[in-house]
């Protein structure tokens, strides 16, 4: 199995509740960064058991899969036991035997389609063959200059005109869309802070950015995910989530 298979495998284990297939997939001491769950393979299957169990069967429907080197990045929507449907980005790495060996993630509610009228998950699926080192330069010249503010005046040179699909569930279509939106913010005093990447993983002309930092002075996680067409940002979907209170985190190691 290729490494992604493996991925989508094992986040299916939450649905058929087959413990022996995540078993294998695991390293034992696989390490969690979801703050809910406990670390380690033990805990991981715990869940797929717990969720077995559950008298509303778990659902799980990837949207879209990718792999940049030992790590396989998914958005996927989940529904746990009936509590309602969910969009995630995962983050799994893989170690040099091929077992997941770590894994991050952000999860938020599904939500209403956006002003343009666009969903968390619909858009563009197929993925183009292209040089994934450009489309991660690309990207991760945006989110240094534009998102953690470096170089704010570069905003527009990312773009192609106001040709811009925007799936976040606040922000209408194009450049002028994020701009009214980053406008309104400012009035009401509302502080969007990227302070640090961790992570920019690169597949063909997609590429996840994860990164942590503050929403209306709220500590917050960041996952945007980026299609690149020609040079340019050419659609964008994401996840934000609010980092949970220390006092609640079930492992210690820390979101990233």
């Amino acid at each position: 199995m290729k490494n992604t298979e493996k991925a989508l495998a094992l986040i299916n284990t939450f649905a058929s509740g087959d413990t022996a297939k995540a078993r294998e997939l695991l390293r034992d001491d696989y390490i969690q960064h979801n703050l809910a769950y406990g670390t380690g393979a033990d805990a991981f299957i715990g869940s797929v058991s717990y969720l077995a169990s559950a008298p509303v069967k778990t659902t799980v429907n990837n949207i879209r899969a990718f792999e940049d080197g030992d790590k396989v990045f998914l958005q996927t929507v989940y529904n746990f036991a009936g509590a309602g449907e969910q969009v995630a980005f995962d983050i799994f790495r893989f170690d040099e035997n091929g077992k997941i060996a770590e894994h991050w993630d952000n999860i938020a509610d599904i939500a209403a389609p956006n002003p343009s009228g666009h969903t968390q998950i619909d858009g563009t699926t197929e993925k183009k063959n292209v040089d994934r080192e450009e489309t991660r330069r690309i990207v991760a010249g945006f989110v240094g200059d534009v998102l953690r503010g470096e170089n704010p005046d570069k905003l527009t040179s990312y773009y192609d005109g106001d040709k811009y699909i925007q799936h976040n569930t606040s922000i209408a279509d194009g450049l002028s869309g994020l701009g009214a939106a980053l406008a309104e913010m400012a009035e009401q005093g509302i502080a969007m802070v990227y302070d640090k990447t961790w992570f920019v993983l690169a597949d063909g002309d997609y590429a996840l950015a994860a990164s942590s930092g503050s929403f209306g002075g709220t500590p917050t996680t960041y996952y945007d995910l980026f299609r690149v067409e020609n040079g340019k940002i050419a659609e964008h979907w994401d996840v934000m989530e609010t980092l949970a209170d220390k006092k609640t985190w079930q492992n210690e190691n820390g979101k990233f």
